[in-house]
């Protein structure tokens, strides 16, 4: 890859004047804060489950030949068997981020200029790396991948070609990740909400002009879905790079000369790492789930496709917030400021909570609207996904709490914490729970493992929220 150089600021590298001026993060009032860094992500995260859900109604009314009737299901079929590994390509993407964010923002906290920059470096290399092993499970193992959950007829063709291209064409989000993190690690998320927006805009257009053909495009059918999806992703990277060369100054990329950095790289890792696993855990239960649901009904694969799209319309936004909190709590970590700490996990809650509320009353209240948006033709998605997205959804009444926990302990350097607490949440409880449920009660019963397993991941989360208050918050220094 050819070198690519940040602009940095001369008053940065030559003068002690601007070596001690104070990042916003260390002074600026904190709900402002807060806000400032986290409503740019949240709006971009809108904006991403917004095509997301534009996505797969499109598909969804897919008619195809002499399987018209059935080939909208086949296709939420596809994407929802897809969808685990697809899952995995990002885990390992944004965990590795989650390391380099937390390692290089601890950094700027502590005026550690050599620190950010290898942070950066080495982070951009980890991305590249990763790409190459996708690149190699999407040319040679997207099919079996498929197969391996009871896909066969359309919906193996469909998962096949969505995977596959993915896969193959992921160094797009790769490069967006990192180039956006870094942005994010010094306060600059308008320029990340830019990005993820510009990206998700352009595969909202390109969706029905590639998936049907339009302007004298191909019809690519869910192929083309896949391919809008990658060309909004290359987009953003380009964009993300083009705005850490010229906006950021604080960081440094330059790998003409660059050689991996061991430290550095274990330092990111142990934070990305359980990051990365706590996110592949998610899935092996969405493969898991999509397993078993094949075995009782294979049309409630598209139902449980169809609740992580609609989901991800309240879940995006505390992402976008755990986004913003990141670099925060980091920050002031390293620069040894406990009450701005404790300030900034509170507000995090009380918003996260005033999301999922909101989203708890619109799967109770109007679940049957929420599912015609992807009209299959077929009354099964409408019989079947009422219950579900009404039972799944009682488990938004706890998420708020886990999810900003867990990033708080990512943010202090103790990402192992929520690895365990999605561990214990996905494959000891969630994942055994729906076993047992489905052969008690077949559908009726097994979407109830979701607020079940939330319960546990509360309890569990609670817990190493006191010792982590205990054994770091409480120690640090409250410096002004």
């Amino acid at each position: 890859m050819e070198e690519m150089k940040m602009e940095v600021n001369e008053a940065v590298e030559n003068t002690s004047a601007e070596d001690t001026k104070e990042n916003k993060m260390g002074v600026m009032p904190m709900n402002k804060l807060l806000l400032n860094m986290a409503l740019p992500m949240m709006a971009s995260m809108l904006i991403q489950a917004c095509y997301n859900v534009v996505d797969s109604a499109f598909v969804a009314r897919l008619k195809d030949g002499a399987e018209a009737a059935t080939s909208g299901t086949a296709a939420l079929n596809a994407v929802g068997m897809a969808f685990p590994f697809q899952t995995l390509l990002i885990a390992v993407g944004s965990g590795t981020c989650v390391g380099v964010n937390a390692l290089l923002s601890k950094a700027l906290g502590e005026k550690d200029t050599k620190t950010v920059n290898k942070a950066a470096n080495n982070g951009v290399f980890l991305a590249l790396t990763s790409y190459l092993v996708f690149l190699f499970v999407g040319i040679f193992l997207s099919e079996t991948l498929i197969k391996s959950q009871g896909g066969d007829g359309l919906t193996l063709v469909y998962g096949t070609q969505y995977l596959s291209i993915v896969c193959i064409g992921s160094i797009g989000i790769y490069m967006q990740f990192i180039f956006e993190r870094l942005l994010q690690s010094t306060g600059r998320t308008f320029y990340t909400m830019i990005t993820q927006m510009t990206g998700a805009i352009i595969n909202i257009i390109l969706d029905p002009i590639l998936i049907f053909g339009y302007f004298g495009f191909p019809e690519l059918k869910v192929a083309g879905a896949a391919v809008a999806t990658i060309i909004g992703q290359i987009c953003a990277a380009l964009l993300a790079i083009y705005f850490n060369t010229t906006k950021n100054p604080e960081v440094k990329v330059a790998l003409r000369k660059f050689r991996p950095d061991k430290t550095i790289i274990a330092r990111i890792y142990a934070v990305g790492i359980p990051s990365i696993a706590m996110q592949a855990i998610g899935s092996v239960m969405t493969y898991s789930m999509n397993k078993m649901l094949t075995a009782l009904n294979k049309d409630s694969v598209a139902v449980f496709t169809v609740y992580f799209k609609l989901q991800s319309f309240f879940f995006m936004p505390v992402f976008g917030l755990n986004n913003g909190l990141v670099p925060i709590l980091s920050y002031n970590y390293g620069a040894q400021k406990r009450s701005r700490m404790i300030k900034v996990i509170k507000l995090s809650m009380l918003y996260a909570f005033g999301f999922m509320v909101l989203g708890f009353t619109v799967f109770q209240t109007v679940p049957q609207y929420l599912l015609r948006i992807f009209d299959t033709g077929d009354p099964s998605l409408i019989t079947l996904g009422v219950p579900a997205l009404k039972i799944i959804s009682c488990h938004f009444l706890l998420a708020w709490f886990c999810m900003i926990s867990l990033t708080v302990f990512q943010a202090l350097g103790h990402g192992i914490y929520s690895l365990i607490v999605s561990a214990a949440r996905q494959l000891i409880v969630l994942i055994p729970a729906a076993y047992f449920l489905g052969k008690m009660g077949g559908l009726d019963l097994i979407w109830w493992a979701f607020p079940i397993a939330e319960m546990m991941s509360v309890t569990v989360s609670s817990l190493f929220l006191i010792h982590i208050y205990r054994k770091i918050i409480k120690k640090v220094p409250d410096l002004p």
